[in-house]
């Protein structure tokens, strides 16, 4: 893998990439949603799994005002979750939170993705943003998780999830650190790869506002990298982040 000057070919790639341009914002639809409690955009998320990371992750941003929808096979096992956080939260199965939210969170097994492709991706391609947090483990989810790490993780969900805008984030940081992370007095950097240009600059939102600093590595290839046992794995700062993603190969 090339250096940071090969991930981006050129500044104005760059600025393509993480800052999206006012023209992006101005051109989106969420721009018409009411304020959340930080000030910025309220945008619609489901959860698709509601577990560690999409239970922590999907609360957090509903206590920030987020309208966010749970959803798992079983969504009356949710209540307590969902009564939890006040009139901001929901439950639903994925169908339903699919077809509520702008923003989509994948927080599940990845064995269980080929399913959820073929049963909605032509869903998911119309969302503005869906973020993959699903890590192939062998161990767990077998022959499709060997696949995806000898394809590279996020390329491989891409081909099961065609046409989605996807960006691949929160694959390598315990859901218990997720919701310590304003505590730590040093900024605390969260890797993301994406193609997207305003799907990346929403997924950089909502990871600003619950207290992270979002550092695109580059193009979705490199979501091979955002899982357990990489060199990105774990806490960094945000030049930690950088310095690492010069040395991948």
């Amino acid at each position: 893998m090339a250096r940071n000057e090969d991930v981006f070919s050129s500044r104005r790639a760059l600025l393509r990439v993480t800052g999206c341009g006012a023209v992006l914002l101005a051109s989106s639809p969420l721009v018409a949603f009411a304020a959340t409690a930080s000030g910025a955009a309220s945008i619609k998320i489901a959860t698709i799994g509601a577990g560690h990371i999409g239970g922590t992750l999907g609360s957090l941003w509903a206590r920030l005002g987020h309208p966010v929808m749970f959803s798992s096979r079983h969504p009356e096992e949710l209540k307590s979750l969902v009564d939890g956080l006040g009139g901001a939260a929901r439950a639903g199965t994925t169908t339903e939170a699919i077809a509520f939210a702008d923003a989509v969170l994948l927080a599940v097994p990845y064995r269980a993705l080929p399913e959820i492709g073929k049963e909605h991706a032509a869903a998911l391609a119309a969302k503005a943003l869906v973020l993959d947090a699903c890590n192939p483990i062998p161990g767990r989810d077998g022959e499709i998780a060997t696949w995806a790490r000898e394809k590279g993780a996020g390329v491989a969900t891409e081909e099961l999830l065609p046409g989605a805008k996807l960006v691949r984030a929160f694959n390598a940081i315990s859901a218990g650190r997720l919701s310590q992370i304003r505590t730590r007095a040093e900024r605390v950097g969260m890797p993301m790869a994406g193609d997207d240009a305003t799907a990346l600059r929403l997924a950089s939102q909502l990871v600003r506002e619950i207290g992270l600093e979002p550092v695109v590595i580059g193009p979705l290839a490199m979501g091979r990298y955002l899982i357990p046992g990489t060199p990105l794995a774990g806490e960094h700062t945000p030049d930690q982040i950088r310095t690492i993603v010069a040395t991948l190969r």
